[in-house]
C-alpha cells in the first residue's frame, strides 16, 4: 500500500477521478464528503464526513505523512461568482492549510489557477490567497496552475482552439497563449497523480503550470500501476 491521502473536493468533477486513479495505484484515499454527497465517494474509497469550511469536523482524519489534495471550488467559475469565491473557495483552503499544518502532513497539493490574465480577476485574487496562506504555514507543497480544464460538461472553450493556434505564431502573444492554455481532464488527472507521487524536497513549493500539466500525461501513463 502506497501512502496515504486526503483529498477535499474529492466528489467533484476532477477529484472523483483522481481518487479513483490514486487508489488504483494502490494509494490509501480518503476523501472529504457532506453526508448528502457520500454515495458519490467512489467504490473501494474511505468516506470522511465534513465540512469543508470548517477544519475541526475533519482535522482528527488527516494523518501525519499523507499527501493532502485540495480541491474545493465553486463550480463553473465566472466572472460574476466573485462574492461565492469568497463564501467558499478562500475559507476551504484556510481550513485545508489548518488541518494539514495540525496533522503533520508531508506534502501539500493545491489547484490554483493561471496568472497574471485579463480576466477572472476576483478568482485570482482568492487562488493567490490560497497560494499565500500555503507559503505562509511552510508546508512541502505542490500548486498547479490549469486555466481551464476540458471534459464532460465543459467543452465550449474548444470553439476558441484556432485563436490559440494563432496567437502561438505572435512571439509577444505566445508566452499568455501558453500560460493560459486549456488542458483536458486526463492530463489533469495525470498531473495531479504525478505530484501525489513525486513530492518535491521537504519545504519546498513547486509551481506546475499548463505546460507543465500537459507533460505529465506522458510521465504518469509510462509508470506501471504497482503498489
Amino acid at each position: 500500500m502506497r501512502g496515504g491521502v486526503f483529498i477535499t473536493g474529492g466528489t467533484g468533477y476532477v477529484g472523483s477521478r483522481l481518487a479513483t486513479e490514486l487508489h488504483a495505484r494502490g494509494h490509501h484515499v480518503r476523501v472529504l464528503s457532506r453526508a448528502a454527497s457520500a454515495a458519490r465517494v467512489p467504490p473501494g474509497i474511505e468516506a470522511v464526513i465534513g465540512d469543508a469550511l470548517d477544519a475541526s469536523s475533519y482535522r482528527q482524519f488527516v494523518r501525519p505523512g499523507d499527501t493532502f489534495v485540495h480541491l474545493v471550488g465553486t463550480p463553473h467559475p465566472s466572472p460574476a461568482k466573485a462574492a461565492e469565491f469568497r463564501r467558499v473557495d478562500l475559507p476551504s483552503i484556510q481550513a485545508a492549510v489548518s488541518a494539514a499544518v495540525s496533522a503533520g502532513v508531508a506534502h501539500f497539493v493545491y489547484v490554483s489557477v493561471a496568472h497574471p490574465a485579463p480576466i477572472m480577476h476576483a478568482y485570482i485574487a482568492v487562488r493567490k490567497e490560497g497560494e499565500a496562506a500555503i507559503a505562509g504555514a511552510g508546508l512541502t507543497a505542490t500548486i498547479l496552475r490549469p486555466w481551464y480544464v476540458l471534459g464532460p460538461g465543459h467543452w465550449w472553450p474548444v470553439a476558441i482552439v484556432p485563436l490559440y493556434a494563432a496567437a502561438q505564431l505572435v512571439p509577444a502573444w505566445r508566452p499568455g497563449a501558453e500560460r493560459l492554455g486549456l488542458v483536458t481532464i486526463s492530463e489533469m488527472v495525470n498531473a495531479l497523480t504525478w505530484a501525489v507521487q513525486h513530492p518535491p524536497p521537504a519545504g519546498e513549493r513547486r509551481v506546475m503550470d499548463v505546460p507543465h500539466i500537459r507533460k505529465k500525461i506522458a510521465d504518469t501513463t509510462s509508470e506501471a500501476r504497482t503498489p
